[in-house]
């Protein structure tokens, strides 16, 4: 019998908690010659995730990692993966917004020989159309700028084999874009369409900013082109300035010292002003990259956990353990 485990990141999910175990459970034991265990990780939640979790506990196929604050979703599924041990493994929110029937689908995947099968929404039902316009222009920009293609509408949601997950895992970058991440591995890969599911219990905790922020992660940690582009734009500057300036000697020369516009100077340094700026913050932003990396933070802490193994790159409070030695 092969094994799966889950990976449910949860942040103030006290409300969909008992109810996502539920549904979820009712697929997980129709299938046959499977088991199933899952992994739920609390996201330092400030509702009452953490105590629902504990109590979904004295299931004999539920463990939990809680974190001492929140560190974000990619932590989370990062944490999970680090833990799991099964043949595959998958990754699902805990909101219900994705299907647990698809795992039947998946897990057919699998069977065929795929290394993962995961989940694409083929529409964004519920959504604000300005979300949806940012979405679609977020997946062009970044499929013509960097070297990893994101299938419009992929979600985490997925399940990977053992061969892949290690592959992931061995990816440590603190900043992490899974997605980025999930398709650079490569391996042999299937996509189920689905239709987005409206959520129905509790809200999203993902706000346009944080979104913009992860899109923007997304593009810097993969593709260099940001950086080229910002070269280019200094090349052409500089070119017709000295055009300019080329024309200006002449024009002095034959016609004498003309008094430049107002308009023609304040538009031009304006102009030269904002790119300056522009670049300056493009090139914090691979800096920024490159400052976290090098502080080789942990990239979660564990508070509480009923998983006997705390891997390594946790850090438990309760064993004062960090990276096999004391702390």
């Amino acid at each position: 019998m092969k094994s799966v485990e889950i990976i449910v990141p949860c942040y103030n999910e006290e409300e969909g908690i008992d109810i996502f175990y539920e549904e979820t459970k009712k697929i997980t034991d129709s299938i046959k010659d499977y088991s199933f265990k899952f992994i739920f990780i609390d996201d330092g939640s400030k509702d009452k995730t953490l105590e629902k979790l504990m109590n979904l506990a004295n299931n004999r196929d539920v463990y939990y990692i809680s974190f001492s604050r929140n560190f974000g979703k990619e932590a989370g599924m990062y944490a999970g993966l680090k833990n799991s041990s099964a043949d595959y493994v998958i990754i699902m929110d805990a909101d219900l917004q994705h299907p647990p029937k698809l795992i039947i689908d998946m897990i057919n995947g699998i069977e065929e020989g795929y290394d993962c099968v995961a989940a694409r929404r083929v529409d964004r039902k519920g959504e604000s159309p300005v979300r949806n316009a940012f979405s679609k222009m977020f997946y062009r920009l970044s499929n013509k700028i960097t070297d990893v293609k994101l299938e419009r509408g992929v979600v985490d949601y997925r399940i990977m084999s053992r061969q892949m997950v290690d592959a992931v895992l061995s990816l440590s970058e603190s900043q992490r874009f899974s997605k980025g991440i999930f398709e650079w591995v490569g391996f042999k890969k299937k996509w189920i369409p689905y239709e987005n599911v409206e959520r129905t219990i509790g809200s999203s905790k993902w706000s346009f900013w944080s979104l913009f922020k992860y899109a923007v992660d997304g593009i810097t940690a993969f593709s260099l082109a940001p950086l080229k582009l910002v070269t280019l734009c200094g090349f052409l500057i500089s070119f017709f300035a000295f055009i300019y300036i080329i024309a200006t000697l002449i024009q002095t020369c034959i016609y004498g010292i003309v008094v430049p516009g107002y308009v023609t100077t304040l538009s031009a340094v304006l102009f030269l002003g904002g790119i300056i700026e522009f670049s300056i913050g493009l090139l914090g932003a691979y800096l920024g990259h490159i400052y976290v990396e090098a502080k080789d933070r942990p990239l979660y802490i564990t508070k509480y956990t009923n998983i006997d193994n705390i891997n390594s790159n946790g850090f438990d409070v309760q064993k004062g353990i960090k990276n096999g030695k004391d702390a």
